[in-house]
């Protein structure tokens, strides 16, 4: 396989499975435009805000693995493929963030899709396992003392980046791909904030586990 089609059906693979929208499904099952209900997002954290945790953590857990299958997938069918370590890796890496793409800007709702948050973590558990446990340690500390979910998702992003850097830095290797690709992750999740930035600032921004 000539290693330009190869990264092409990586990219269409990883967006065409990142688009699907759980989180709009799990609300129609019960009656209800997700859009219209607690932030209006399809994420799975308004889904466990407006349903419940009985249905927010399934779509949590099927948002991850839309961004961590596509990865897996391109790593091991180029790898079968016999393709060089810099284009499984690049193919890895196009799977994944074609997939976070996809679930922020889904055809199926006009291209107006959630934060990405849940599937840029399933990504990063495919090709980036230290650097997603940097950013997970951060999510941790941020929501535990803030209680704010945007705000951890926010941080957890730069942990991811800060994390990659640490690890490059004590192999002595750096893989600027990757990195450039972590950056990449981490202005799209603030951008796709913004929204959470102004209420935050504003005193208006729910918080996990209180009433507004």
């Amino acid at each position: 396989m000539n290693p330009a089609v190869a990264i092409l059906i990586s990219a269409v693979g990883g967006y065409v499975s990142g688009a699907m929208p759980f989180g709009f499904w799990a609300g129609k099952l019960k009656g209800l435009d997700i859009r219209q209900h607690g932030s209006g997002n399809i994420g799975a954290t308004n889904v466990i805000r407006v349903l419940g945790k009985g249905i927010g953590i399934p779509v949590f857990m099927l948002d991850a693995l839309k961004g961590w299958l596509p990865a897996w997938l391109a790593g091991f069918l180029l790898t079968k493929e016999g393709m060089a370590t810099e284009i499984v890796s690049a193919g890895m890496v196009v799977a994944g963030l074609s997939a976070v793409l996809g679930h922020m800007f889904t055809f199926w709702l006009n291209f107006k899709g959630g934060k990405g948050v849940a599937t840029t973590a399933g990504v990063l558990l495919g090709i980036a396992p230290i650097a997603m446990l940097g950013g997970l340690a951060v999510w941790l500390l941020f929501f535990f003392t803030t209680r704010f979910v945007s705000l951890a998702s926010m941080m957890a992003g730069v942990g991811v980046v800060a994390t990659m850097v640490a690890v490059m830095i004590q192999r002595g290797q750096w893989d600027f791909v990757m990195l450039f690709f972590g950056v990449l992750i981490m202005v799209l999740v603030i951008v796709r904030h913004r929204a959470n930035i102004g209420r935050i600032l504003a005193g208006t921004e729910p918080k996990a586990g209180r009433k507004k």
